[in-house]
Protein backbone atom coordinates (compact mmCIF):
# COMPACT_ATOMS: atom_id res chain seq x y z
CA UNK A 1 0.00 0.00 0.00
CA UNK A 2 1.34 3.59 -1.02
CA UNK A 3 1.49 6.32 1.87
CA UNK A 4 -0.15 9.58 1.36
CA UNK A 5 0.83 12.55 3.09
CA UNK A 6 -2.44 14.33 4.33
CA UNK A 7 -3.02 17.76 6.06
CA UNK A 8 -6.07 18.97 8.07
CA UNK A 9 -7.80 21.83 7.55
CA UNK A 10 -9.67 21.73 10.48
CA UNK A 11 -6.78 21.73 13.14
CA UNK A 12 -3.80 22.43 10.43
CA UNK A 13 -1.53 19.12 11.58
CA UNK A 14 0.13 16.97 8.77
CA UNK A 15 -0.20 13.21 8.76
CA UNK A 16 0.68 10.05 7.18
CA UNK A 17 -1.54 7.75 6.06
CA UNK A 18 -1.13 4.18 3.94
CA UNK A 19 -3.86 3.99 1.55
CA UNK A 20 -5.08 1.28 -1.00
CA UNK A 21 -5.53 2.71 -4.54
CA UNK A 22 -9.37 1.57 -4.20
CA UNK A 23 -9.34 4.01 -1.56
CA UNK A 24 -8.05 7.24 -2.84
CA UNK A 25 -11.11 9.21 -3.32
CA UNK A 26 -11.82 8.93 0.39
CA UNK A 27 -10.77 11.46 3.35
CA UNK A 28 -9.36 9.89 5.98
CA UNK A 29 -9.45 10.93 9.43
CA UNK A 30 -7.47 12.80 11.38
CA UNK A 31 -5.65 11.44 13.94
CA UNK A 32 -5.16 14.88 15.75
CA UNK A 33 -8.50 16.18 16.03
CA UNK A 34 -10.69 13.31 14.30
CA UNK A 35 -12.18 15.80 10.90
CA UNK A 36 -12.50 14.10 7.80
CA UNK A 37 -11.50 17.98 6.18
CA UNK A 38 -8.48 16.43 5.28
CA UNK A 39 -6.60 16.24 1.67
CA UNK A 40 -4.29 14.84 -0.06
CA UNK A 41 -0.48 16.99 0.00
CA UNK A 42 2.45 16.85 -2.97
CA UNK A 43 4.75 14.63 -1.73
CA UNK A 44 8.38 15.99 -1.51
CA UNK A 45 10.24 12.97 -1.77
CA UNK A 46 11.13 13.77 -5.50
CA UNK A 47 12.68 17.29 -4.41
CA UNK A 48 14.67 16.32 -1.64
CA UNK A 49 17.19 14.64 -4.21
CA UNK A 50 19.81 17.59 -4.58
CA UNK A 51 23.48 17.92 -6.90
CA UNK A 52 21.57 17.42 -10.33
CA UNK A 53 20.46 13.61 -10.56
CA UNK A 54 22.75 10.64 -12.65
CA UNK A 55 24.94 13.94 -14.16
CA UNK A 56 25.97 14.48 -10.19
CA UNK A 57 26.34 10.90 -9.42
CA UNK A 58 28.19 10.56 -12.51
CA UNK A 59 30.68 13.42 -12.36
CA UNK A 60 31.29 12.53 -8.91
CA UNK A 61 32.09 8.89 -9.19
CA UNK A 62 34.69 10.06 -11.83
CA UNK A 63 36.56 12.82 -9.82
CA UNK A 64 36.75 9.55 -7.02
CA UNK A 65 38.32 6.97 -9.20
CA UNK A 66 40.46 9.87 -10.64
CA UNK A 67 41.75 10.99 -6.96
CA UNK A 68 41.79 7.43 -6.09
CA UNK A 69 44.12 6.44 -9.18
CA UNK A 70 47.02 9.28 -8.08
CA UNK A 71 47.26 7.06 -4.60
CA UNK A 72 48.42 3.74 -6.56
Amino acid sequence: MPLYEYHCSECGQSFEKMMRFSELDLAPECPHCHSRETHKQISTFASRITGGGAAATASSASSCSSGSSRFR
